[in-house]
């Protein structure tokens, strides 16, 4: 396994705006400087795959984050995402919309109806896909309130939904009825399958997906799944998670003895196949942002990323440019509407706005 690979970036800020630019290219921001600026407008002959980190952040009655509270359950970050993400549709060319799990925090019927009504603002407006995290299921894989809300049936009518991964046994309400699903979409003449697979995927799942990505080889393969990257063995103290070793994650969470560890994901999967470029992940807050280059079997190199951003307000714009062999990665607040960097989250500026190698020109 490489190591976490940084790319630094170049920032320089004007009176007027903000420059963004990479060694490699650069885009231009607009508004007033660094404290609020807009994105410009994608360039002719791109697209954007946007990411939703973790949602976790609701407020109100009985809410993690105002237990005492009498008001209504509302995620305000959670709307700014997807209100955002319509208004820029056209400006940033954004063409996929995927979310890397932990949709709520408390797995109950209140959380999820507030993310229904987030998330319908994005229904038949741009394909999109949800991932099922750690706090959107029940330990043992019991996913029964997400199907409820995200199940099969929503999104059955879309030409761009592929299907649902169908237990072969009478438990649907593990990993069935859309817990893992994917997508087929096309953009810049590119034609592209997106996966979206449950935290610590069972084998099941995992043949399920294996036949997926063979069948449609010659798409571009991208994969969410809640978790990838992080701490490579589980932290034994709340410290570790900041500083211990960092890679693909040795544990897991849920499944129970049928769930497997990122490490055991890139070995029955991952590695496989030749299309696959990206994988997307949530998770670890406390990591927030990580990168890994990994070679597959096939000599492809697969990139990594997390962003987990705490319901704080940002969220990942990857911005492909053919033309330019590379992939942009853009990570933007949509509630103060600017560009994320070192100032709340201790990390290197590069770490959040970076650019990657992807080849899509001839």
């Amino acid at each position: 396994m490489s190591s976490i690979e940084i790319r630094p970036l170049q920032f320089l800020i004007s009176r007027r705006r903000l420059l963004a630019a990479s060694l490699l290219g650069c885009e231009l921001l607009h508004g007033g400087g660094a404290t609020a600026a807009d994105l410009e407008p994608a360039p002719e002959g791109s697209f954007t795959v946007v990411v939703i980190p973790d949602t976790q952040g609701y407020f109100g009655a009985k809410t993690k984050r105002s237990p005492l509270s009498s008001d209504p359950v509302t995620n305000p970050v959670f709307e700014n995402h997807i209100r955002w993400i319509k208004e820029q549709l056209a400006d940033q060319r954004i063409v996929f919309v995927s979310h890397v799990g932990d949709i709520v925090e408390y797995n109950n019927e209140v959380e999820w109806s507030v993310a229904r009504k987030c998330l319908d603002g994005l229904h038949g407006v741009v394909p999109y896909s949800l991932t099922v995290g750690n706090h959107d299921m029940k330990t043992k894989g019991d996913s029964t309130l997400y199907q409820k809300f995200f199940g099969a049936d929503r999104f059955k009518e879309f030409p761009w939904y592929g299907g649902t991964f169908a237990p072969d046994r009478s438990t649907v309400e593990i990993s069935g009825n859309n817990a893992n699903s994917y997508q087929l979409f096309s953009a810049g003449g590119f034609d592209f399958i997106h996966l979206s697979l449950e935290c610590n995927a069972p084998d099941d799942v995992l043949a399920w997906a294996d036949a997926l990505l063979t069948q449609h080889a010659g798409r571009r393969a991208l994969i969410t799944t809640h978790m990838d990257l992080g701490v490579l063995e589980h932290p034994k103290t709340k410290e570790g998670f900041i500083h211990d070793p960092k890679g693909r994650m040795r544990w897991h969470k849920m499944h129970g003895e049928r769930g497997n560890t990122a490490v055991q994901m890139w070995d029955k999967l991952y590695r496989k196949h030749a299309n696959l470029g990206f994988i997307f992940c949530g998770d670890q807050s406390r990591c927030t942002a990580l990168k890994l280059d990994t070679v597959g079997d096939h000599g492809n190199v697969v990139h990594a990323l997390l962003s987990d951003y705490t319901s704080s307000g940002p969220l990942r714009l990857y911005r492909f440019l053919p033309k330019e062999n590379r992939v942009q990665v853009i990570t933007y607040d949509t509630t103060k509407h600017e560009l994320t960097d070192s100032t709340e989250y201790v990390k290197p500026r590069e770490e959040h706005q970076f650019s990657l190698p992807y080849g899509m020109s001839e």
